[in-house]
């Protein structure tokens, strides 16, 4: 049995903890554009124009923020169970959960050997889609949610696990280069035909550094820019606008009133062909971050995302094992 025998088709959804809805309303859904699907007493289920399912972030009111895992689609039933008994002899422990996530059927958690809660499944609640409902239109018009962001303190390690376990292949990739050999200081890994569904930084982890959202275009990520300054959000702008190196995207990066980051992005490419050849980068290339654009803030390296266990506990962290921080620009 191999991942082979299992399809994991995209990262699906995010949840973020938040502490207060009703101010996380106003910034996601008001400000940035988000769709709501759905509120209850204690979550919100947002989605993009482009979705049609349920949702691809869920805002869970709790006593602090952070995140409580990542949702990943495989492509039938049938896959779950191959897929839980692969992780079994894995040693990976995993439980079955029906009825406890919103608009999901039978779901498969676990947490990953690098201390990230993840979940699969299949079966989710369709919903209209809203992509040519132009008159729902506002702010970023957000449409899907694209990939997640990891730091971890085993990033070479953590990238070969999601590629020789669970199917997904490398993009691009950064590497210092010590005694001859090149060393992973970051990776981006797609199961979907684009740039990305999972990056991994090096960093003091398991933390979480942002989940990343498509925008229409890139004059709608200048436009929410401008949104967010009017209505009293100029220092939840944390970096960018601009355009990466990595994945080609122009990109936004967002801060909500409880510090979780998102990105806002476009612009990445198509990846369908399979002997698509990894880009590398070296570490030492300035535009492998920023193509164009002002320097990263310091805060953009130092702060990340609480990451919590699947009992509500934050995840102990370690240092990593490379510095934990690449060139700086001043």
């Amino acid at each position: 049995m191999d991942s082979k025998t299992f399809n994991v088709l995209r990262t699906h959804h995010v949840e973020y903890r938040v502490t207060d809805l009703d101010r996380a309303q106003a910034f996601y859904v008001d400000a940035v554009g988000f769709t709501v699907t759905e509120r209850g007493a204690d979550g919100l289920y947002l989605r993009g124009l482009e979705d049609r399912t349920h949702h691809n972030l869920i805002l869970r009111q709790a006593s602090e923020p952070g995140v409580a895992h990542v949702g990943f689609r495989v492509s039938s039933e049938n896959d779950l169970d191959v897929l839980g008994q692969y992780f079994g002899t894995l040693g990976v422990d995993v439980h079955w959960e029906t009825g406890v996530e919103r608009a999901l059927g039978r779901v498969l958690r676990a947490q990953d050997p690098f201390g990230f809660p993840i979940e699969f499944f299949y079966q989710v609640d369709q919903v209209p889609w809203l992509l040519q409902r132009f008159d729902l239109y506002r702010g970023a018009e957000v449409m899907r949610l694209d990939h997640v962001n990891y730091i971890s303190p085993h990033v070479e390690e953590a990238a070969h696990w999601y590629q020789d376990h669970l199917g997904f292949q490398m993009s691009e990739y950064t590497v210092s280069v010590e005694n001859g050999k090149d060393r992973i200081w970051g990776a981006w890994l797609h199961r979907k035909q684009t740039s990305h569904d999972l990056a991994i930084s090096n960093g003091k982890g398991p933390r979480f550094h942002h989940a990343s959202f498509i925008a229409s275009s890139k004059d709608q990520i200048l436009a929410v820019a401008d949104r967010l300054a009017a209505l009293g959000y100029v220092d939840n702008i944390e970096r960018g606008p601009g355009r990466h190196g990595t994945t080609n995207a122009f990109f936004l990066y967002l801060r909500d009133p409880d510090g979780n980051r998102i990105e806002l992005f476009t612009g990445d490419y198509l990846l369908a062909d399979p002997d698509w050849e990894p880009i590398r980068w070296d570490l030492e290339d300035p535009q492998r971050q920023t193509f164009w654009g002002a320097p990263a803030p310091k805060r953009w390296f130092d702060e990340s995302m609480v990451t919590f266990d699947w009992n509500e506990n934050p995840m102990p962290t370690t240092n990593p094992i490379l510095p934990d921080r690449p060139i700086m620009v001043d």
